[in-house]
């Protein structure tokens, strides 16, 4: 019998849009899949990685829920935002020559966010942090890539993001059948930075 909740968890549908979408993206930068195939992946980002993630922050929100509102939202911007520079590149409005640079100081900066999220995981569980230091990673390789004009960084932060990807699509899956079963069936870890005691410090008001 399901957990008899009385609001539903939002994080596995931001979990799921966010892992899902980056999977797919992360075979294009890894060179499994044609750069050609960019043109699947920006639909699924608007529409799944974007949208549902907006969605999933604002439900958060009313949960009281700060570190799932900001993460689910920037993320979600992030994909509106990765979308919207392909299709304005693609029909001509904007020019991507001559800035690739500015594209990797983009991607860093979105890896500097990422890992100060990432510093507050450690409050959260293991799978969460595992999560957060991967997109670190990632976010750090695609954007050197682009910055320093190095190739296989980009394609080794592409294999990475697949780990990222699998990584959060996981953590949905744990949380779903977590609830599902009304029990821990699949666990997520514990908070990787505790008090003395074992036990989570409380934050300072």
């Amino acid at each position: 019998m399901p957990a008899n909740t009385k609001t539903g968890n939002p994080a596995p549908l931001g979990l799921v849009g966010f892992g899902l979408t980056t999977v797919l993206l992360s075979m294009i930068n890894a060179e499994l899949l044609p750069a050609a195939g960019e043109v699947v992946v920006i639909p699924l980002a608007l529409a799944f990685g974007g949208t549902i993630q907006l969605l999933a922050g604002m439900l958060e929100y009313r949960e009281g829920n700060t570190f799932g509102t900001v993460a689910f939202t920037s993320y979600g911007a992030f994909w509106w935002w990765f979308g919207l520079l392909l299709v304005f590149s693609g029909n001509g409005w904007i020019s991507l020559e001559g800035a690739t640079t500015t594209l990797g100081v983009a991607l860093i900066l979105w890896g500097v966010f990422t890992t100060y999220m990432w510093v507050a995981t450690f409050k959260l569980n293991w799978a969460l942090w595992s999560v957060f230091l991967l997109l670190s990673v990632t976010f750090y390789l695609l954007g050197f890539g682009d910055y320093l004009g190095i190739g296989w960084l980009g394609v080794a932060g592409g294999w990475v993001g697949i780990l990222t990807g699998l990584d959060a699509m996981f953590v949905s899956f744990a949380e779903v059948a977590n609830w599902a079963y009304d029990r821990e069936v699949i666990p997520l870890g514990s908070p990787p930075l505790k008090s003395k005691s074992g036990r989570k410090t409380q934050p300072a008001d």
